[in-house]
């Protein structure tokens, strides 16, 4: 077998052209750079001056003439029209260096384990900030899941969180030490953490030992101790973000201590959010208790800045409903001018949206926020899972939402169909597929504002 070497001068080529594309990068828009040379420059011309005033010129009289012999010798052996634009170039190529190299060295003081180029992540950091404002809602994995495949466009996120759960560790702590419920706050700040990997491995860790430690998660703790420390949960969840580099931000709904309740067909009052989809009835009406709980005033800033608001994915009346069973943040969706658009489960689930369609999941949203038709688009995935899936799912009493177009367009909604699923081959697990649906939702943003942009300024014929 022949192996093919590469001769040193192909390995030094391929260097060279790497830190050319990597010099260029410095001169794209957005990194504020430019801006700070040409002012660099114009400080070392000032000051070059301010010396020649201080010397009376003397100096400078005989540097100018010297450098008058220098060019007159160089023009003689090389055109002028050649020499001078090589002098320019060595001129801005010994002033990029140096600048790039003091970059390299301030990189190095900042992160001296870091593999990736100071320009690459100033970069990434200008196009994240130019992002679209996009407001979150819902609660649950779903929401985490949407939340991972968005921060890759936009550093603009606001993720609004249902305070509704009170069951495992997150259900403990608030019956123990009060206060909302820190699960599904602690699983969107992992997920919009720059380190999500290693962050979501730590925060999910379940203590298996020690007295009233054992089945805790260490991030439910962790964000119970903060709130203890910083005196309040906003205070504590914003440091927390601080800490962890988090992208965007993570705001619960309320403050308040909420309690979920949900009418069945049969008759039953169910109270609390755990104990809903236990019951396995037909829920007619959700509500919560105390009723008409505040929103937080920075969710409502948020959703009024909002470019997009996304609703779900998530469980339809324990993750996405209880957060719109505030008044003031249904009334706030519904007086935005955001583009706005919900996130269909791909499976129904048993015990809470048995038999639903699509247009089912709909009608109850639009049902429990008064018959506000809060969004006029719907995300749902193409085409069904494997017959693998649909067996594992089947056994659980779950199967795939209906996609009822004709249902949906006389509710006046918009249907969305892509592949957003991904589907474990071993198990049959069925998920949202983050980086598909966030890729999805930020192209449907951009069509949908360049077509308002087009309705509201015609090109002209």
């Amino acid at each position: 077998m022949k192996h093919e070497t590469r001769s040193p001068f192909d390995t030094s080529r391929t260097r060279t052209l790497y830190r050319a594309r990597q010099w260029s990068k410095w001169l794209s828009p957005g990194l504020s750079v430019k801006r700070w040379l040409l002012i660099s420059l114009a400080g070392l011309i000032t000051i070059s001056m301010g010396l020649a005033i201080w010397t009376k010129l003397t100096p400078v009289y005989y540097i100018l003439e010297f450098i008058k012999v220098v060019l007159l010798n160089l023009t003689t052996w090389i055109p002028n029209y050649i020499s001078g634009p090589v002098v320019i170039l060595t001129g801005l190529g010994l002033m990029l260096w140096g600048q790039i190299r003091t970059m390299g060295s301030i990189q190095d003081a900042l992160d001296p384990d870091g593999d990736g180029e100071l320009v690459d992540a100033l970069i990434d950091r200008s196009r994240l900030l130019r992002g679209p404002k996009i407001v979150a809602i819902g609660g649950g994995t779903g929401l985490s899941t949407l939340l991972r495949g968005l921060k890759v466009y936009s550093s603009n996120i606001t993720a609004i969180v249902t305070v509704a759960d009170d069951g495992g560790s997150s259900g403990r702590l608030r019956r123990e030490i009060g206060g909302i419920p820190p699960g599904d706050i602690r699983n969107c700040i992992a997920a919009l953490a720059d380190e999500e990997k290693l962050i979501t491995e730590l925060f999910q860790y379940r203590f298996e030992a020690g007295e009233g430690l054992s089945g805790h998660s260490f991030g439910n703790l962790f964000l119970t101790a903060m709130t203890a420390v910083t005196g309040d949960i906003e205070r504590s969840i914003a440091a927390c973000s601080k800490v962890l580099a988090v992208r965007g931000q993570v705001l619960p709904a309320t403050l308040e201590d909420v309690t979920l309740w949900a009418d069945l067909k049969d008759g039953r009052r169910i109270e609390g959010e755990s104990n809903i989809t236990e019951a396995r009835g037909q829920i007619v009406r959700v509500g919560c208790r105390p009723a008409n709980p505040p929103a937080l005033p920075r969710v409502l800033t948020a959703i009024a800045e909002a470019d997009a608001i996304v609703i779900g994915p998530g469980s339809l009346y324990t993750s996405i409903i209880p957060n719109l069973l505030v008044p003031e943040i249904a009334q706030a969706i519904d007086l935005s001018s955001a583009l706005k658009v919900y996130v269909c489960n791909i499976m129904t689930e048993p015990g809470e949206t048995d038999g639903y369609s699509v247009a089912d999941h709909v009608r109850a949203i639009d049902c429990a926020t008064g018959d506000r038709a809060l969004f006029d688009t719907v995300i749902v995935q193409r085409k069904a899972p494997s017959s693998k899936a649909l067996i594992r799912y089947a056994q659980r009493e779950s199967h795939p939402v209906d996609i009822d177009r004709d249902a949906l367009a006389a509710l006046g909604r918009t249907v969305v169909a892509a592949p957003i699923m991904s589907e474990d081959r071993l198990t049959g697990a069925v998920r949202h597929n983050s980086k598909r649906l966030g890729r999805l939702i930020v192209r449907w943003y951009d069509h949908e504002r360049n077509a308002r942009l087009e309705r509201r300024d015609p090109p002209a014929r």
